[in-house]
């Protein structure tokens, strides 16, 4: 398995743009499924965006055009450049790791989560 750690979370007005990272270990980084996933108060975890490779991408319709998945492999790390940030993208945002060969958007199968950040939008 891959230890996550995620980072830039904060708080933010509405229109604002924040980054969040996810820095990885292990050494088959560049192999792994990345995914972002998030979590607002009362509510289930949701997906919002994956990364396989570098030019495959999938995102959730309601971030779709606003928010930007990207990886640097030599980094370890993943990023999701969130733009035009809504108070309903409140939330507490987790990275997520995947052995899977192809873009996957079903939380069950990633194995590796990090502990998240917490993303805090007001209007």
């Amino acid at each position: 398995q891959v230890q996550l750690v995620e980072s830039g979370g904060g708080s933010v007005q509405a229109g604002g743009s924040l980054r969040l990272s996810c820095a990885a270990s292990g050494r088959t980084f560049s192999s792994y499924t990345m995914g972002w996933f998030r979590q607002a108060p009362g509510k289930e975890r949701e997906f919002v965006a994956a990364i396989r490779w570098s030019v495959s991408t999938a995102y959730a319709d309601s971030v779709k055009g606003r928010f930007t998945i990207s990886r640097d492999n030599a980094k370890k790390t993943v990023y999701l450049q969130m733009n035009s940030l809504k108070p309903e993208d409140t939330a507490v945002y987790y990275c997520a790791a995947s052995t899977s060969v192809s873009i996957i958007t079903v939380q069950t199968l990633y194995s590796s989560w990090g502990q998240g950040t917490q993303v805090t939008v007001s209007s």
